[in-house]
């Protein structure tokens, strides 16, 4: 008996099979762990409205800014700049510059210009509010499933459903306490935006109404951390979070927990700008319509990067730090459907599928021995090794294994045995045909590894393309189909083709029936 390479690569494989799926299996502290899905463990669902008509308001907001912007960088005179019912409306001061401001907007698309004298008048284009709904919601999706990942929860489910809704599964979440963290983390706006502090009018601030505010341009903002405390801030911000490109959480020179933020190139440009013109001025530090600092700019602020200060801990500084990170929420969402799914259904479905998974094996198994002998045993080892193989690569890559994953494990026991009894298919016609054992062993895996491998790779890109395209449940079956098939590869082909280069020289022709289910006449 002689080791080669083949049988040493299979036993390696066993090895590392054992070895990375013994922590699921036996539910070790330690080690790689196949994480549960929503289905088998329990956690949490929700369905997601998605208020799309803030996103048009926000859309306005963030194109007044950039409008206002392009004529302060062209010295370009503006009065009544003002944001209403949908529409910007401003007037120049001076005709001369009107080529400038029309120059101006048509750079900017989607949007509908209506002039009348020196008077401009801006809105969105019907076809521009359609795209910036439907970008919305998409957005919504993306940005969600950000900061679940982010947040470090595996195989979260987040994806569109039906026209403007949205679904979200969260295996794992037990304790209300958990569910409301994830609740506010999917919840929140995030909507960063550094507003200018009216200084003219800011004293007043608490016997002003918002229409009085509103006649000056102005909007009045709660403190973060104080409700009675109010602030006046320009209610065209000076930018927004949709320039921002980092968050980190750090800690401030008493300890307490801040978060520091980075804007990219023209973020940067029109804060070094602003604050370089504002000296001796208050910036307000905005997040979500909550004032959490007011400070008063003391010289030009280069670098593009900033501080927000607010009395976090660290916990609610980690969570803001992510949804930062992850873009804000063009849109509100708000809870349409919620309900928490129990662990017993998942306890039900493990035993139902364990069942069929237990009992699809054995029967493979039995029927492998009773029909092909010894050489049934040797696909039922790999076969074996194979399950394990599975196990260990979600474990090694923290997979979320699911009911459909469970059904895809199941498949994949039936594809597995499918390559072992088309390879002993083909040793036993060379036998029959008369050819020596070592020659119908080496003749046989020829002749059926293009038939596997067709068939396989057709399978595989079946599977990539539900992944690809698939959500949920349906990338839970195509990840453990995808791993079988490769693992199939391993053990049926490799593997079994190794244990046969090392007893070859045992059989006897006689005893071919014992080995492969073969009778001769004559016993040749």
């Amino acid at each position: 008996m002689k080791l080669n390479y083949r049988v040493v690569i299979f036993v390696a494989a066993a090895i590392f099979g054992l070895a990375l799926s013994a922590p699921s299996l036996l539910n070790l502290e330690k080690g790689s762990k196949i994480t549960l899905g929503l289905d088998l463990q329990g956690g949490l669902h929700m369905l997601l409205g998605v208020d799309t008509d803030e996103a048009i308001k926000s859309k306005i907001k963030s194109l007044a800014s950039s409008i206002k912007y392009a004529a302060e960088d062209e010295e370009l005179i503006i009065d009544e700049f003002k944001v209403r019912d949908g529409k910007i409306s401003f007037e120049l001061l001076d005709k001369d510059d009107m080529p400038k401001m029309d120059e101006i907007l048509k750079k900017i698309e989607g949007i509908a210009v209506q002039k009348e004298g020196l008077k401009y008048t801006v809105s969105l284009t019907p076809q521009e509010i359609e795209s910036v709904k439907k970008y919305a919601i998409t957005q919504a999706v993306d940005t969600i499933r950000n900061r679940l990942d982010q947040f470090g929860l595996a195989e979260p489910t987040v994806a569109k459903q039906g026209a403007d809704k949205i679904l979200v599964e969260v295996p794992g979440i037990k304790t209300p306490e958990q569910e409301q963290r994830i609740r506010e983390l999917i919840a929140k706006a995030a909507h960063l935006q550094l507003m200018a502090i009216d200084e003219e009018r800011a004293a007043r601030v608490d016997r002003m109404t918002p229409a009085e505010a509103a006649k000056y341009g102005d909007v009045i903002l709660q403190d973060a951390q104080n409700p009675n405390r109010k602030y006046l801030v320009k209610e065209i911000p000076i930018l927004d979070g949709s320039m921002l490109t980092d968050a980190r959480v750090a800690f401030d020179q008493n300890n307490q927990p801040v978060i520091n933020f980075s804007l990219n190139s023209q973020g940067a440009q029109i804060f070094g700008d602003f604050t370089g013109k504002n000296v001796g001025k208050r910036l307000a530090v905005v997040l979500d319509n909550k004032v959490y600092s007011a400070p008063v700019i003391r010289e030009r602020i280069g670098g593009g990067s900033g501080q927000i200060s607010g009395g976090f801990s660290v916990k609610e500084a980690h969570d803001v730090a992510i949804a930062l990170r992850s873009g804000a929420l063009l849109a509100p969402v708000f809870m349409e459907e919620k309900r928490s799914v129990g662990p017993s259904l998942g306890a039900d479905s493990i035993k139902a599928s364990m069942i069929a998974l237990i009992t699809g094996f054995l029967a493979v198994v039995v029927f492998m021995v009773f029909y092909y002998g010894i050489a049934g045993a040797i696909a039922d080892v790999a076969l074996i090794v194979n399950l394990f193989l599975i196990l260990a690569v979600m474990a090694l890559f923290g997979a979320t294994l699911t009911l459909p994953g469970m059904a895809g494990i199941v498949l994949t026991v039936g594809m597995a045995v499918d390559a072992n009894v088309i390879i002993n298919e083909r040793i036993r016609e060379l036998l029959y045909e008369g050819k020596s054992v070592a020659k119908a062993i080496e003749q046989g895996y020829a002749n059926a590894f293009s038939a596997i491998l067709d068939a396989n790779i057709t399978t595989l890109i079946a599977a990539v393309v539900l992944y690809a395209y698939g959500t949920g449940p349906i990338k839970g079956f195509a990840i453990t189909m995808s791993i079988g098939i490769l693992a199939s590869m391993l053990t049926a082909i490799l593997g079994t083709h190794g244990i046969w280069e090392m007893v070859q020289h045992k059989i006897d022709k006689r005893g071919l029936n014992k080995w492969f289910g073969v009778k001769l006449e004559g016993g040749k």
